[in-house]
């Protein structure tokens, strides 16, 4: 994936068409490149109600584009087949009724095949709409294909999800992709990073795309805190584990122990003990856990948990906005095709093979970071108008917010206030944590 970013202009300027035509395409080559490993079976196989089968992402972004940008704006427009816009509608009520999301595995058809030619049928027309489009249209045009290209990216880090969690469920262990075993070093001992309280600023400002649920920028006050300056190891997950962690009732919160007991949690998601060693599932297959990678897949609930037994808390979401205020967006996103997280690079030597220099206090990259903030509007929020409001807006309700991205993000998809959320008792997702207090 390209780092060229598409910015928002000013109203009284217009889009570069060029620019947005090659991000654009790049975008949609991107998603299909993350299904190459895949074989035809994989597409259509959906494990459980929060995955979605390998094709119907391939065909809802691209219902996404049919739907808000070539019916609006191409005369006598006639959609690629009739029944798609039923079948492809994620959860956009006012763009029509849409099919039950735990039904998306039961489809055979329409076949894989027909599913690309309704993709490349997509792109090129879209492309010949940018192409053929005044400039004042462009302008319009401009807003939500670059929401639509920032709607794909967060698809295909569902995609990865999803396979992961797919080939996961088959007791072969399939491999996405082979990753070469690398010795890791252990990382340094956690740091921590002081910060002076007051009233602060967050939330968007400047140039560029966000989305709607990261305005309005706003003040804030926070106490004096400090945030560790990497994330939490396996190695120190393994501690808590060993200390009882998931077996002592007071240090769970109470929906936490509930669940915790349902789905007889013992480990994070993926883990599986093995003759007395701990091994992960991964997309390059299974793999023993190594100590000094962070810990991923743990819920909202486990991260919560986990910083209790150490005397610590989770940051909230201003506190981590306000810590990473002046870093580069650097880390090991999905651009490096690690598709794992990567171990911390020890302060004192060069960073192994498998790190980004610069990117060892891991802000961004590897995991996404819970918060102890609830999803929740900015002061003053208006969500966008149209079906296109219903994309943020409505979830603000029993969600926690994740920051930072993780080794499935597009890294030039990720800024310092984007904001992403999930229901506490989920794990599936690339999700960990660092500590703060």
């Amino acid at each position: 994936m390209s780092n060229e970013t598409i910015s928002r202009p000013a109203a009284s300027e217009g889009y570069d068409r060029r620019a947005l035509i090659d991000a654009f395409v790049t975008m949609r080559a991107q998603t299909e490149k993350l299904c190459e490993p895949l074989e035809t079976e994989d597409y259509v196989v959906q494990t459980n109600s929060d995955v979605s089968p390998p094709k119907w992402h391939l065909a809802h972004t691209s219902w996404f584009f049919e739907n808000f940008v070539l019916d609006p704006n191409i005369s006598g427009y006639e959609r690629f087949h009739p029944m798609y816009h039923y079948l492809f509608n994620s959860y956009y009520n006012l763009a029509g009724k849409y099919h039950p999301r735990v039904k998306r595995g039961i489809l055979s058809r329409p076949t894989v095949g027909e599913i690309y030619d309704f993709r490349t049928n997509v792109t090129e027309k879209t492309v010949n709409l940018l192409e053929h489009a005044n400039e004042e249209k462009l302008r319009d045009l401009g807003e939500i294909v670059t929401l639509g290209i920032n709607h794909e990216q967060q698809h295909q880090e569902l995609l990865v999800t999803d396979i992961k969690h797919i080939l996961w469920c088959n007791p072969l262990e399939p491999v996405y992709r082979d990753r070469p075993d690398v010795a890791t070093q252990a990382p340094d001992r956690v740091g921590w990073l002081e910060f002076a309280g007051g009233v602060h600023q967050i939330g968007f400002t400047g140039e560029g795309f966000h989305f709607d649920n990261e305005l309005p920028r706003h003040s804030v006050y926070l106490n004096d805190y400090r945030i560790a300056n990497r994330l939490v190891t396996n190695a120190e997950y393994l501690e808590f584990m060993n200390d009882g962690g998931y077996k002592r009732p007071e240090l769970w919160l109470s929906d936490g122990w509930y669940t915790l007991n349902e789905q007889s949690w013992e480990a994070p998601m993926y883990w599986e003990e093995r003759d007395g060693d701990w091994w992960n599932f991964t997309l390059a297959g299974m793999r023993k856990v190594d100590p000094n990678e962070p810990v991923v897949h743990v819920s909202h609930y486990e991260a919560d948990a986990f910083a209790r037994w150490a005397g610590k808390r989770l940051p909230t979401e201003p506190e981590w906005e306000h810590a990473v205020n002046g870093i580069a967006h650097e880390g090991n996103f999905v651009d490096s095709e690690r598709y794992h997280p990567a171990p911390a690079a020890p302060a004192t030597l060069n960073a192994p093979v498998i790190r980004i220099a610069g990117a060892s206090m891991q802000f961004y990259g590897d995991v996404w970071e819970w918060t102890g903030s609830a999803y929740l509007p900015y002061p003053g929020f208006e969500p966008l108008p149209g079906a296109v409001g219903e994309y943020n807006g409505k979830f603000m309700s029993s969600q926690m917010v994740l920051r930072g991205g993780s080794c499935a993000t597009p890294q030039n998809h990720i800024r310092s206030t984007y904001r992403n959320f999930f229901q506490p008792g989920l794990r599936w997702q690339f999700m960990g944590l660092r500590l703060a207090e």
